[in-house]
């Protein structure tokens, strides 16, 4: 039995918890992961499934979605966000859209145009707007949208819960509310935005409107942060061996396992049921990696 973390928040690895998949399925490259409020799984993958819907003990549940060339739907998945009345928020980073959908897949809202990229700097003043190779999504308390936008653009978005642009921030750099790429947005409980601004090695915090808080340092590759009703941060770093970090709201780190192929390869994406389980989403090659890992909490 492999085991991860330390004090209170120690772990068990479990690899292979999608052990009941359909035969013959493949999940792809695993971009993103979500839980609902019943603890089910939802999963955002490269794959000709694209999101595919699990209990918490990795029985199949269902999947709707295509993926592939210019006509699927999803092109690259990205970053997938649940929201507390258990609608799905996916970023597609190659059809540059933020979609919402309920549990059926019907598209009850749609950020973006399919297939178009805003320019990032053009001559009629258009600096970044939405939306440029978008990375991930996550919901305020009010319902007000923010974007990570992402790999083309270096910008955050935020919308109203209709869909509304209401302000945008951020331009290329490494000063505070600079950033090199966003590769995934979060919320806290307190409507604090944390921007994962990996290749700078740090998660920069912000108000609602974009005014900058703070950041934290202490961190290699940020890929995606997940926060928990008691408040607490986890963080999958893509750098330095890949791994899981947790932390409190302040900004202390809890514990740490950082380039253990044993418990992540390629991690992406991760998010924490109702026990303190967390479920890992995986990008790695055929074989070492393309996968879910769970790491029940003991």
């Amino acid at each position: 039995m492999k085991l991860v973390g330390n004090g209170e928040y120690k772990y068990e690895v479990d690899r292979d918890w999608l052990r009941k998949r359909p035969k013959f399925w493949n999940l792809g490259q695993c971009a993103d992961v979500g839980i609902d409020s019943h603890d089910n799984v939802w999963l955002f993958s490269r794959s000709k499934h694209p999101i595919t819907y699990w209990t918490n003990d990795g029985d199949f549940i269902g999947s709707w979605g295509n993926s592939g060339d210019q006509y699927g739907e999803f092109r690259v998945p990205h970053g997938l966000y649940i929201d507390s009345q258990d609608k799905i928020w996916l970023a597609d980073h190659q059809t540059h859209l933020i979609t919402k959908h309920d549990h059926d897949g019907e598209i009850l809202l749609e950020l973006g145009i399919f297939g178009y990229a805003s320019i990032t700097i053009n001559t009629t003043g258009g600096n970044g707007d939405p939306f440029n190779n978008p990375t991930g999504v996550a919901l305020s308390s009010d319902g007000k949208i923010f974007v990570s936008d992402g790999y083309g653009n270096r910008r955050v978005h935020r919308f109203s819960n209709k869909g509304e642009l209401e302000h945008s921030w951020g331009e290329a750099g490494i000063n505070s509310g600079q950033f090199s790429i966003l590769h995934k947005v979060g919320v806290d409980l307190s409507d604090n935005i944390y921007i994962c601004d990996r290749e700078n090695n740090r998660i920069q915090i912000f108000d609602t409107n974009g005014e900058y808080l703070k950041q934290w340092d202490d961190l290699v590759g940020p890929g995606d942060i997940y926060f928990t009703d008691d408040n607490l941060a986890y963080v999958v770093e893509q750098g330095g061996g890949n791994g899981i970090s947790i932390w409190t709201d302040s900004g202390d780190l809890i514990t740490r396992w950082r380039g253990d192929s044993d418990a992540c390869v390629a991690a992406h994406g991760c998010a924490v049921d109702s026990k303190g389980n967390i479920f890992v989403a995986e990008i790695g090659e055929e074989g070492t990696g393309q996968r879910v890992t769970k790491f029940t909490r003991l």
